[in-house]
């Protein structure tokens, strides 16, 4: 098969996979508790990745010790306990599409927290992807309580703090203790974040709440296309194209997606997009366009370099593409 087709093919399953895990979201916390749904998914998805990865790459320098197992608890916290257990609670509250939006401003907020670290100087850029996307949002809930859509505006909250959570996982992960191998340390956070879940889960009282007779099969269906496309397909074709597109085109996957889980939401689930929707969107999906766009052209505080240090490669564009990494592997 040809690169370049391969390349979109590639791309067109991160677009539409990554796209599609918030409808199989909404569909799963139908009749399966949320925290405890989304814990079984990344213990299943984790446990099995850890296990065919743990044998594989470079593991002589590479241990997978307690230290590494904290580090992964923290992360694996902050991305799946935080971050994606407030998206999976939420959505049994609002619309798949206005979930995919409000985190969709992670890039956002990952831009103010790297530059107010020092790794890279205050932008108008990042300020304007900031003032532009909580715009957005705000016109958003407001198209849904207008448009007669039930909004909730707990799920609201609970979904930018959760896009919070994702961004403080991101920018902390570079320096954590990880494993050097990707999918190995996704494997660990994956089974961590699973695990914070599950605990969650039983200390809420959703265990109470699991009737294996009332679980639809479509719920099913959606817990399992979240474990088999959601964390491994997607995932894969990511790391494919990092290591074979332009980390421009790689990066567009930011703002695609939000604007396929809305289009998914209103075709399959006959969610509402009203005129005031698209907007929002729009302005959205132009906020992180700001922000991932400018990533490539921004000068960071470290790239000055010390007196009379070697030139070498940028750590501040080291913990860039590892940032774009590590978001990617758990934004759905």
């Amino acid at each position: 098969m040809p690169a370049n087709k391969r390349l979109w093919i590639a791309l067109t399953t991160v677009y539409v996979i990554w796209g599609s895990t918030y409808l199989a979201i909404r569909v799963a916390v139908r009749t399966i508790p949320p925290f405890l749904m989304a814990g079984v998914r990344f213990l299943i998805a984790g446990g099995l990745l850890l296990a065919w990865s743990a044998r594989r790459g470079e593991a002589d320098g590479d241990p997978i010790g307690l230290k590494q197992w904290r580090a992964a608890a923290l992360i694996g916290g902050l991305l799946l306990l935080g971050g994606n257990g407030g998206v999976v609670w939420a959505e049994r509250r609002v619309d798949s599409g206005v979930a995919a939006l409000i985190i969709a401003l992670v890039p956002i907020w990952m831009a103010l927290m790297v530059s107010a670290r020092g790794q890279e100087q205050v932008r108008l850029r990042a300020v304007a992807g900031l003032i532009v996307g909580l715009g957005g949002t705000a016109l958003l809930v407001r198209s849904s309580e207008t448009g007669g859509g039930a909004v909730s505006t707990a799920g609201v909250v609970v979904l930018v703090f959760a896009s919070i959570s994702w961004a403080v996982g991101s920018v902390l992960s570079p320096s954590a203790s990880l494993p050097k191998r990707p999918m190995v340390s996704t494997a660990m956070e994956m089974i961590c974040g699973g695990a914070l879940l599950s605990v969650a889960g039983l200390l809420s009282g959703e265990a109470t709440q699991v009737h294996l007779s009332r679980i639809s099969a479509t719920s099913v269906a959606g817990l399992l296309y979240l474990i088999v496309f959601g964390s491994w397909a997607g995932f894969s074709a990511y790391v494919w194209l990092l290591q074979n597109a332009p980390p421009s085109l790689v990066s567009t996957y930011a703002y695609v997606n939000p604007v396929v889980a809305v289009f998914l939401g209103w075709l399959i689930l006959h969610e509402r997009v009203s005129g005031l929707t698209v907007l929002s969107a729009a302005l959205i999906v132009g906020a992180v366009a700001l922000i991932v766009l400018g990533q490539g052209t921004r000068r960071s505080v470290s790239e000055a370099g010390a007196p009379g240090a070697a030139p070498g490669p940028s750590a501040a564009q080291a913990a860039r593409d590892q940032l774009a990494r590590i978001t990617a592997r758990f934004r759905r």
